[in-house]
């Protein structure tokens, strides 16, 4: 295994990343462009762009949203921008209550329109049981639904511009430069945001044509009508495109939720979770920071904490050595709490969900040493974490 040695990124990790000689990964190099930008002059381009979008009798921007900091910071731009915008929020039915809370006040504090959309429950659980037993991430129609109904809303409503965050596989890996101003694409949506699955592959025809015929739930195409992607000529009819705010102003987590929270009342979680120490992220999904991320463990070795330290590592706010520390601590948790719950809303059993899991563990990360899964460590040496229940992947 190789790590970082500025951060903590490994090298089989969940975005595209690059070493250099130095062994310093792309994220790293990438996130250190912006002590190097003008960003008077990036905010000066953001408002020229904008402008050209502003209307008198529609809506200027679709602002996709989940209640948390950054969709906080992301409206509070597009307000201080003199925009109209219209938010949008994908509900996957799982949100922590101070999301909940945080989520409903959007409406008050921004004086703004908010579409809130929820699919039914019965198709979600169903959704969550397919998306595990397939490729090991039950949040896959989050992703899903994050990345495709916002952009149904912007056709349907003819508004051309949209508004998102930061791109996550750039902050994290450094897939792209600050220079290149990437915009979203239906090809990042599909390939990775979604890996590669899209709705069709959940209904019973899908994976009939991909050989799951065992994970048939009964969806069909009438069940995931919000999970459609609206069509290439649908997009070009209204111009619809996507710019990430982090291409035109600082991005940090850190500020977005002090301003959101001194602003306008947002709130964090109250409760700690099992495995991170961060508790103002991932707050309209309960499972976002337990089970989902323990599976990401699981497959690839690391978790949120890793993910978390590393952007701490590069703002300054942690040290390299701290930040293994917390990694440590938390990255190798079986959340129990968040577990028992999640096993009970898709009725299964916990010696089911670990045979399942260790069919995806990833063979460059792991290996079997006296009947127990062992990986290298990032702190030196190597460790086992818990006895095999499905070798499937090693035989």
């Amino acid at each position: 295994m190789q790590y970082c040695t500025k951060c903590l990124y490994p090298a089989v990790s969940a975005t595209p990343t690059t070493f250099d000689e130095n062994g310093v990964c792309s994220g790293c190099r990438v996130n250190h462009q912006k002590d190097n930008i003008n960003w008077e002059e990036r905010w000066q381009w953001l408002k020229e762009l904008t402008e050209e979008y502003k209307t008198t009798d529609n809506y200027d921007i679709v602002i996709p949203v989940g209640g948390g900091k950054d969709s906080y910071y992301q409206t509070h731009i597009a307000k201080k921008l003199g925009l109209k915008p219209l938010l949008v929020t994908y509900h996957g039915n799982n949100y922590l209550p101070e999301g909940e809370f945080n989520l409903q006040r959007m409406r008050e504090v921004f004086d703004c329109d908010h579409i809130i959309f929820k699919p039914s429950e019965a198709a979600l659980i169903k959704m969550n049981r397919i998306g595990f037993k397939l490729q090991g991430d039950m949040n896959w129609h989050n992703h899903c639904g994050i990345f495709s109904l916002p952009i149904q809303v912007a056709v349907r409503f003819k508004v051309p511009l949209m508004l998102w965050g930061e791109h996550g596989f750039m902050d994290l890996g450094g897939m792209y430069s600050y220079n290149d101003f990437v915009e979203f694409t239906a090809k990042f949506r599909l390939e990775h945001a979604q890996r590669g699955y899209d709705w069709y592959d959940f209904t019973d025809k899908g994976l009939e044509k991909l050989g799951r015929t065992d994970l048939k739930e009964g969806l069909t195409e009438k069940d995931l009508l919000w999970a459609k992607y609206p069509s290439d000529d649908e997009i070009d009819d209204i111009g619809v495109r996507g710019i990430y705010l982090s291409n035109f102003a600082p991005w940090d987590g850190y500020e977005n939720a002090r301003i959101s929270k001194e602003l306008y009342g947002w709130k964090e979680a109250e409760q700690p979770f099992e495995r991170t120490y961060r508790t103002f992220s991932n707050l309209d999904d309960m499972h976002e920071n337990g089970i989902h991320d323990y599976l990401k463990f699981v497959k690839l070795g690391y978790g949120r904490a890793t993910d978390h330290a590393m952007k701490d590592i590069r703002e300054g706010r942690m040290t390299r050595e701290e930040g293994i520390e917390m990694v440590k601590k938390y990255d190798h948790v079986k959340p129990y709490r968040d577990l028992n719950r999640w096993l009970k809303y898709v009725d299964m059993t916990e010696d089911e969900f670990d045979y399942i899991c260790d069919s995806f563990r990833d063979p460059r990360v792991w290996r079997i040493e006296n009947g127990q899964w062992v990986k290298d460590n990032i702190w030196g040496g190597s460790s086992a974490y818990g006895p095999i229940k499905n070798d499937v992947n090693f035989r």
